[in-house]
């Protein structure tokens, strides 16, 4: 049920249209309350798109009472129709639950696309198809609402965690433009717990930053991606906020995984672990060095252990550390000791997907560890330049 896991919630997925494949593009998820604390975390890009400058506006409150999502067009740099879409399409859900009895505004609907850049958004397919979402809201909606979030995904992406009467609930969207600040994507998160928007927002950032901060997939950072957190108190219960910030980091780094996983072409899934570094940021720093060096992402496509090209990555870095006393290690064979050859590249078996990286600084006791995939041919075919 994903999103509708947690009480409070409800959620539908529908086909307005807006895809020439017909398959569902509009999600609606409804925090049915009696609590409606919000949080979200917004791409950093400075290009943004209409529906996160909307977002920004309606999330400054820390009230939110719907999301509404929509694929097959990213309303990015459409100018002022474009906003005036988005403040219709806030209009047109809130206008819509009110027929079901909700009181909703539309400054507490948050709204978001994705899809190709630079295209206006069909208003006569886009509002009527609110209604349509709205009518067709249910308590276990949220694997519909999942669907139709999906662009270039190959699988919806969810995940459900319960602890002590309590549940979190998320989907995602993405596939490709996966680049931290935060990594780019959509995420809808739910719970229903008792929590304020100040404690949300606290929660939100730490698990981010563990998380969706640190997928890198492929270095481009997208114009529309964020992160929601809602929480509709129906469970009564306030949990300890470390145990709930834990929870959702975990929850978090399920669905950062399973877009790495999904990543656009890929055939490894790698996970770079920098341990001994003097601080975190040179971790995070040394790791996002070696994600994002293109040789070495060929080099493991071609299940190439080439430890010269990681080597060659973090000397970009201004990190505290001695290159010439680094350790490398790759799923599980040390090929690099003190800047040197180590074992034999033969021994490191890299055919299988899940792809190991192993960095040993020695300057400090830091760690951090970054998730990236490799580029094959099949990125250039599937990936677009102008979605989002």
């Amino acid at each position: 049920m994903t999103v509708t896991a947690p009480t409070g919630f409800l959620a539908s997925g529908v086909a307005v249209g807006l895809k020439s494949n017909g398959n569902p593009d509009l999600a609606l998820v409804v925090n049915r309350g009696p609590l409606h604390n919000a949080a979200a975390v917004f791409t950093s890009n400075r290009a943004q798109a209409n529906p996160i400058i909307w977002s920004k506006q309606v999330i400054a409150d820390g009230t939110v009472s719907a999301i509404v999502l929509n694929s097959g067009g990213a309303n990015c740099f459409t100018g002022a129709e474009g906003f005036q879409t988005t403040h219709a399409t806030a209009e047109a859900v809130a206008e819509s639950l009110q027929r079901l009895d909700a009181d909703v505004s539309a400054g507490d609907v948050l709204v978001c696309s994705t899809g190709l850049i630079g295209l206006q958004l069909d208003r006569e397919k886009l509002l009527p198809g609110v209604v349509t979402a709205a009518n067709a809201l249910r308590a276990d909606g949220g694997a519909s609402a999942a669907r139709a979030i999906m662009t270039t995904d190959s699988h919806p992406k969810t995940a459900i965690l319960s602890r002590n009467g309590w549940t979190i609930g998320g989907m995602a969207k993405g596939a490709g433009m996966l680049a931290p600040g935060l990594a780019t994507m959509l995420v809808v998160i739910t719970t229903d717990v008792e929590l304020d928007s100040a404690e949300l927002d606290e929660a939100l950032r730490a698990a981010t930053r563990l998380s969706f901060d640190r997928l890198d997939s492929d270095g481009c950072m997208s114009t529309n991606d964020q992160v929601t957190l809602m929480a509709s108190g129906a469970s009564g219960i306030r949990p300890d906020i470390a145990l709930f910030t834990t929870t959702l980091t975990e929850l978090c780094l399920d669905l950062a995984t399973q877009l790495q996983a999904d990543a656009e072409g890929a055939s490894h899934d790698i996970t770079i672990e920098v341990v001994h570094a003097a601080t975190e940021d040179d971790a995070v720093e040394v790791g996002r060095s070696i994600a994002r060096n293109n040789l070495f992402k060929a080099a493991v496509f071609g299940n190439d252990p080439n430890w010269g090209r990681v080597l060659a990555a973090i000397g970009t870095t201004s990190a505290e550390f001695d290159p010439y006393a680094v350790d490398v290690s790759m799923n599980g064979v040390r090929v690099c000791s003190n800047g040197g050859p180590d074992r034999p590249r033969e021994e490191v078996d890299l055919t299988p997907r899940a792809t190991h990286v192993l960095v040993d600084l020695k300057a400090g006791e830091q760690t951090a560890t970054i998730f990236t995939n490799d580029l094959t041919h099949d990125y250039v075919h599937e990936n677009s330049a102008y979605s989002s």
